[in-house]
């Protein structure tokens, strides 16, 4: 454990607030730690009867590229992630599912971020119309589970949730 001496917010923004801590360590050194706080948000992998993943691509600016991902957003404020899970699904694919299952909740960058993501299995899906916020550009794109973990290796698929839920949907199909 450390002790923290100081916390000094530097930025407090719209889905992300900047704070520096002073803390000190087990050995009695002083150092700062710059933290990311966030929400939480919860990812979802849509997974059809035949066996299909529907998957969305879109601009991420922090890497300056277009990534193909699972359907994923922040949570509101106290939202219960069971609730904020179909809202995202809906709203980047149009999707809607009668089942949902539990897949993990993680934390994708400890070091720095605060941020807990929670991922659900999506099933029984049904199709209805994308309902997109002002500032998003998604494309969806349908594969196969197979194809879409094979992308994992060819770098295709590098955000870190959609590999943990397109390898950990890989496994919950194995045991069924």
């Amino acid at each position: 454990m450390e002790e923290l001496i100081r916390r000094e917010y530097v930025y407090q923004g719209r889905v992300l607030n900047l704070r520096l801590d002073t803390v000190r360590v087990k050995n009695g050194a002083v150092t700062l730690r710059e933290i990311a706080e966030h929400r939480g948000a919860v990812a979802i992998l849509p997974l059809d009867d035949a066996g299909n993943v529907t998957l969305v691509k879109q601009w991420r600016a922090a890497p300056e590229r277009v990534m193909l991902e699972i359907p994923a957003g922040t949570l509101e404020l106290n939202e219960n992630p069971l609730d904020g899970a179909p809202r995202e699904l809906e709203e980047e694919t149009g999707l809607t599912a009668a089942r949902w299952d539990f897949l993990t909740r993680f934390f994708p960058s400890p070091g720095i971020l605060t941020e807990e993501m929670f991922l659900y299995l999506a099933r029984d899906l049904t199709q209805g119309a994308q309902r997109l916020m002002d500032d998003e550009d998604i494309q969806v794109s349908v594969l196969s589970l197979d194809d879409a973990i094979a992308r994992i290796a060819t770098g295709e698929i590098g955000d870190a949730k959609t590999i943990v839920a397109l390898l950990l949907t890989r496994e919950k199909i194995r045991t069924m």
